[in-house]
């Protein structure tokens, strides 16, 4: 049994490559990721392991402010530094990913938007994890008061396309949901679409 295609559609694969759940073992279960080992028959007939990091989905906003783009600033536990990223974060049980990008641009960043639009959602490292991310465009911003969790702090800027690439440069943006938005955001500015 192979887990369903969570970003809810149809894609096709390719049956000569499939690989077929034979078993589970749960490793680890925490408040945001669970680990599992699957032993799957391979094409070939032999049996092979699999480490599976298994993710709720997350949601990332390219909020647009006119000419900047608003970005948080915050320490990042696992890089050991702060990262410069666009406001994200995961989705809470049964919640619309539409609906956890107004609320995560809400908390983070105070702003709600009235215009909020799905760009494209893509899995951030299908070798080992099902992490998928929303990532929507907001426009036309509204401010008003942040609501950061308990455990969060972060610093909220507006920055241009041209900061936008000094940061990247300097490796103050450099993850993947952050850099994919600064590029359709110069993708947009250019051309009108993404």
């Amino acid at each position: 049994m192979n887990p369903t295609n969570k970003t809810g559609s149809n894609h096709p694969s390719n049956p000569k490559l499939d690989e077929v759940t034979v078993s589970t073992k749960p490793i680890f279960e925490g408040k945001v990721i669970s680990l599992q080992v699957d032993t799957v028959k391979l094409p070939n007939g032999q049996t092979a392991s699999r480490e599976i990091i298994r993710h709720p989905g997350a949601v990332a906003v390219l909020a647009l402010n006119g000419d900047r783009m608003l970005v948080v600033d915050q320490y990042r536990q696992a890089m050991g530094r702060t990262e410069v990223e666009i406001p994200a974060g995961k989705l809470d049980p049964g919640e619309e990913p539409e609906a956890a990008a107004a609320r995560e641009l809400r908390e983070e960043t105070g702003y709600a938007a009235k215009s909020l639009r799905h760009l494209r959602s893509f899995y951030t490292s299908p070798g080992f994890a099902d992490e998928i991310i929303h990532l929507y465009i907001a426009e036309e911003l509204e401010a008003g008061d942040m609501a950061l969790d308990e455990d969060e702090f972060l610093e909220v800027s507006e920055i241009t396309i041209e900061e936008a690439y000094q940061l990247m440069d300097q490796n103050r943006i450099s993850d993947a949901k952050t850099m994919m938005a600064v590029y359709a955001w110069d993708l947009y500015r250019t051309t009108g679409r993404f």
